[in-house]
This record gives C-alpha cells, sequence and structure tokens, in this order.
C-alpha cells in the first residue's frame, strides 16, 4: 500500500515537471519590467536599438509603445518598425504577422504598401533550391504580384515586377526538376506535361530553351514526328545560337527529319507569345548559328529591403546616426508615417 502511494507520488511529481518543461519552452521572447514612460522616449529608445542593431531590444521597446500608448499615433508607427526589426532579425514569421496587422487595422493608409512590400519580401528571401518545397515561392508570387496590381506606379511595384521574373524563373525550374525525373523514369507522357507547362507559363524565363529541346526529344520517343518538329522549328527561330538548339538540330536531322515546321497561326500565343515567330509559311529548320547570338540583356540588380528613414517629426532622443544596415533597399523609405494622416 506504501509502495503504491509512494508510485502515484513520484508520477504526479514527474508529471508536474514536465508540464513545467514543456510550459518553459513556449515561454515568449521576455518583455520589459513595466515601467510608465512617456512614449516618445520608448519610441526613440526602440529606434536607438534598431540603428544600433539590436533587433530583439527594439522589438521589445517598439512592443512597449503598442502596450502602454495603444491608440497614439505612435503605436501606429511602432507596429511597422516592430515587423521592420523581426524581418532584420530573420523571423519572417513575425515579421509577416506584423505586417498583417498593421493592413488589416490600417488598410487605407499610405504605408501599408510598405506593409505589403515587407511581407513579399520575407516569403521571397525564403525561397529554397528547386529541389525542395515551394510553399514560400508560391507565397512570394502571389504577394509580389498583389503589389504590382494595388501599387502598380510605386517602387515596390517596380521591384516586385524584377523579382516576379526571378521566381517565375525558380517555379520554371521546378517543373524542369520534376520533367527531368519522370524522362528517367521513362514516364515520358508526364514529362511533356511538365516540359509544356514551362512553355506556356514561364516562356520567358532562362528554362525555355531546355524545355523546347526537351518536348522535341521526347516528341520523338512516343512517335509524334510533327510535334518534334514543330517545336525544334520554335526553338531554332527564337534560339538559334543556342546549345539546346544545336542538340535539338542533331537529334532531329540524325532522323533525316528536315520538312518545313513552322507552328500554325492559331498557336502563337501559346508559344512563346513574347518572342518573335517565323513568319515565312515555308520556313524550314535552320542548322545553328554558331555561338554568336544577341549578347544577354544585363540582368538588373534588385534591390533589397533596408531600414525605415528617420522621419521629420521624431523625438529629438531618436537622433542618431546612421548604423550599417544588414539589408538595403526600398524599405528605406515608409510613406505615411508622418502625424498629419490617419
Amino acid at each position: 500500500m506504501l509502495r503504491n502511494s509512494r508510485t502515484r507520488t513520484a508520477l504526479v511529481v514527474g508529471c508536474a515537471a514536465l508540464a513545467l518543461a514543456a510550459c518553459a519552452g513556449k515561454q515568449k521572447k521576455p518583455r520589459l519590467a513595466y515601467e510608465e514612460r512617456p512614449v516618445e522616449l520608448l519610441y526613440a529608445t526602440g529606434a536607438d536599438r534598431l540603428d544600433r542593431g539590436l533587433w530583439n531590444q527594439a522589438v521589445q521597446y517598439f512592443g512597449e509603445v503598442e502596450r502602454q500608448h495603444p491608440y497614439s499615433e505612435w503605436s501606429r508607427r511602432a507596429i511597422l518598425m516592430t515587423a521592420y526589426a523581426h524581418y532584420q532579425g530573420n523571423d519572417y514569421a513575425e515579421a509577416i504577422g506584423d505586417a498583417d496587422r498593421f493592413i488589416s487595422l490600417y488598410p487605407g493608409n499610405p504605408a501599408a504598401a510598405y506593409a505589403h512590400y515587407l511581407k513579399a519580401i520575407c516569403y521571397f528571401e525564403q525561397i529554397v533550391d528547386v529541389g525542395r518545397d515551394q510553399a514560400a515561392t508560391g507565397q512570394a508570387l502571389s504577394n509580389l504580384t498583389e503589389i504590382v496590381q494595388r501599387y502598380p506606379r510605386t517602387e515596390y511595384a517596380a521591384d516586385a515586377r524584377l523579382k516576379i521574373d526571378m521566381v517565375n524563373d525558380q517555379l520554371a525550374g521546378k517543373e524542369m526538376t520534376i520533367g527531368r525525373y519522370y524522362l528517367r523514369q521513362g514516364d515520358t507522357l508526364a514529362a511533356v506535361g511538365r516540359f509544356k507547362t514551362v512553355i506556356d507559363r514561364y516562356q520567358t524565363t532562362s528554362h525555355t530553351p531546355e524545355a523546347l529541346y526537351r518536348l522535341v526529344e521526347s516528341y520523338l520517343t512516343l512517335g509524334l514526328i510533327e510535334e518534334a518538329k514543330r517545336n525544334g522549328a520554335v526553338l531554332g527561330y527564337n534560339y538559334p545560337g543556342d546549345a539546346w538548339y544545336r542538340d535539338a538540330y542533331k537529334l532531329l536531322t540524325d532522323k533525316g527529319l528536315r520538312p518545313a515546321v513552322e507552328p500554325h497561326r492559331e498557336e502563337r500565343r501559346s508559344l512563346v507569345s513574347r518572342l518573335p515567330f517565323v513568319k515565312d509559311k515555308d520556313a524550314t529548320i535552320k542548322p545553328p548559328a554558331g555561338d554568336q547570338g544577341p549578347a544577354p540583356a544585363a540582368e538588373a540588380a534588385a534591390p533589397t529591403l533596408q531600414a525605415p528613414p528617420a522621419e521629420a517629426d521624431k523625438p529629438a532622443a531618436d537622433e542618431a546616426k546612421p548604423a550599417p544596415k544588414k539589408k538595403r533597399g526600398l524599405l528605406s523609405r515608409i510613406p505615411g508615417l508622418g502625424g498629419d494622416d490617419k
């Protein structure tokens, strides 16, 4: 009887210890001890910590601004500053949550564009290589597209368009990776579906020449000669000096295929619609043009994020000199943080 009682006591103590340990593991970041202070001082201190790269401390002080002065103009500003501090600390989930909170509370504020942009960049910076899950890539594309649609004439939209091209290239790369896998497994029809997706959805990416070559290769395997020749013609006209066309040309001519192959008029809308096409109906597959193709256009450098600027009406205590920023770019300018807009 005594042994059973001791056993039950030990189990209760053990369970309590486990529960305490679990709670300790789930504790949030420590808050500052509550001490009522002027809102200007709290905000200025948070801005100073931000300038010094002390992201967690900045988050704490901006959090105190919201907690102690929830209905002030400073509280609205503090939400975006908190989001930026979380972003700089690579705490993307928290930064996205802060941005969503600002958007839901102040959807018509000029700084909402900034919040949308910061959210998109958080997803953009989580994009991983094509061999892994592309959930963040899809989220980045969705949010970048929303910026272009909502704020088409802003700097954020201009940068978003550049990044959309990069995201599309990533998604096309994923399709190509899966398509190549299907080819290796002998599942040619499934591979064709992936390569056609690249042509239909991501036709202006760097993966288009290979996708066209893989379609030539796949259609020859399936015995669909006309389809192979048609894709070879598109590849040869749009990328005459590309190594993928040289391979496709050899693949076709080794089988004695040199007939006229020009895309039908109704197909031009879906096949590389933003690239030029053969207009002569009797055009044939031409030999590769050699290595002197048109020089690729210089790729524009995509700006990255930067800290918010000092505001004209920021408290005097926040006149800290600019510190080195880990991430630079369009987040250096946040509209709508003045005291005159609601």
